[in-house]
């Protein structure tokens, strides 16, 4: 767990831990996701300094715990925690965080955590409730540690991870849920990339992403206004890579936006059509095309029915999904989320596997991602094409994927997870590798017959 932005979290006060209460309601209630509460939050707004990035820290850690901490909390609560005030949840979160996973002083996170239940109209009759249970909570460290790891998501998503990787690489992925992920970057030049891992005190993957040691002031570190760089996921930056050499082929992303793949294309060489149906979307493509000065024809139109006037080489396709593979950037979404919303994402995907086929020469290539390791979105929507014919599984090769070796699967895809061991290893074997700790994303290679 990355600890907070402070030397001596005690010296911080009331005032962080309000505004980390105030991003925790807001995020948990439906109304924002994490980002879009820190903008909206004046509370948190009015911080400087250590004092907003341990807020930040604290608000982080509670979300992407919240499911455990609830589960912990649950047994020093006379009623449930859902039948308090949303502010009282939003404290008794944060201070829980502060105490279990953040290792702050006990009297610190105790006392500071009630003083901004004082200064909280909604909380203040709650100071005594947040004093005592707190207290305990310090006392009973084991009731976290002990509780059940994949209860960080709702009991639904909990059995389909089970159901689609196991119950232990289910218990893995929940596990890499409560560290704040990694910030990663993808270099317009590969050939820069020892130059700019020294400039930027980044680590160089084996892939060639780079690893930030922080993400605080992304846009003002060298690089970012020349678009030299841009913010990627290292798992995210392989389905371009995947796809060869592109150099002066006719290429298209078919859900290009916000861009990070068209972009890497753009780079290798490709004659670009990067397609997307949502025109907010398609903007802030076109912007962070600009940014890096890398040529595409943006083009905003349903990929399903959009069709090239010639043949393409290849087509890039990271398609909607359920995004199960990221959520650890976004826990609080997937409490607000209905399990049969997600229903709908397999027929989507295979009518974009299927105008693929319909865009592509006999021969041309089809990258199929997606972030969620869930087969029905990844393995069977694979499957699926090949039996129906017009394609042919073509091997990624374990040369191809610096770093992520233990990630090919029996069929020669790719199935990407924090924490993956190598393949066939018994549970609990950990991998000889370091694990590259990416998203989880399943991605596939065919050729069009």
């Amino acid at each position: 767990m990355a600890r907070p932005q402070s030397d001596n979290p005690a010296t911080i006060g009331w005032q962080a831990r309000l505004a980390a209460a105030e991003l925790v309601l807001v995020a948990m209630g439906g109304a924002s996701d994490f980002d879009a509460a820190m903008d909206k939050s004046r509370t948190f707004k009015r911080l400087q300094g250590p004092d907003r990035g341990f807020a930040r820290a604290m608000a982080g850690a509670a979300l992407r715990a919240v499911g455990r901490i609830d589960w912990a909390l649950g047994g020093m609560l006379k009623r449930p925690l859902d039948e308090l005030q949303p502010p009282l949840q939003a404290l008794l979160r944060i201070g829980a965080a502060q105490l279990w996973i953040m290792n702050v002083a006990d009297h610190a996170a105790v006392s500071a955590t009630v003083e901004a239940a004082g200064k909280w109209d909604d909380a203040r009759k709650g100071g005594g409730l947040i004093n005592a249970v707190l207290r305990r909570a310090a006392r009973e460290g084991d009731a976290f540690a002990n509780s059940p790891v994949t209860a960080v998501w709702p009991d639904w998503l909990a059995a389909r991870m089970k159901a689609s990787l196991g119950a232990a690489q289910a218990e893995e992925l929940a596990l890499a849920q409560l560290d704040e992920p990694p910030i990663d970057l993808t270099l317009r030049s590969a050939e820069d990339a020892e130059a700019w891992a020294e400039r930027l005190e980044a680590e160089l993957l084996p892939n060639g992403s780079l690893r930030l040691q922080s993400g605080a002031g992304l846009m003002e570190l060298p690089g970012f206004a020349e678009g030299a760089w841009w913010v990627q996921d290292t798992a995210a930056a392989l389905p371009a890579k995947l796809l060869g050499d592109v150099r002066g082929q006719a290429v298209a992303d078919l859900c290009a936006a916000p861009g990070g793949k068209a972009m890497q294309l753009a780079a290798m060489g490709a004659k670009l059509f990067a397609i997307d149906m949502s025109r907010q979307r398609i903007a802030r493509l076109r912007e962070n095309a600009e940014r890096a000065k890398l040529p595409m024809t943006i083009v905003e139109s349903d990929a399903r029915m959009w069709r090239p006037e010639q043949p393409l080489d290849a087509v890039l396709l990271d398609a909607p999904c359920s995004a199960l593979g990221i959520i650890r950037r976004h826990p609080e979404g997937v409490w607000r989320r209905d399990p049969k919303d997600l229903v709908r994402y397999p027929a989507i995907q295979r009518a974009l596997v299927d105008a693929a086929h319909d865009m592509l020469r006999p021969g041309g290539r089809l990258v199929y991602s997606v972030c969620t390791p869930v087969p029905e979105e990844g393995r069977e929507i694979i499957e699926a094409a090949i039996i129906a014919g017009g394609w042919k599984r073509a091997v990624i090769a374990r040369a191809e994927i610096a770093g992520f070796q233990d990630s090919l699967t029996a069929d020669g895809d790719l199935l990407t997870l924090p924490r993956a061991r190598v393949s066939g290893a018994a549970p609990g074997v950990e991998s000889a590798t370091a694990p590259m700790n990416s998203d989880a994303f399943y991605i596939a290679r065919l050729e069009r017959l």
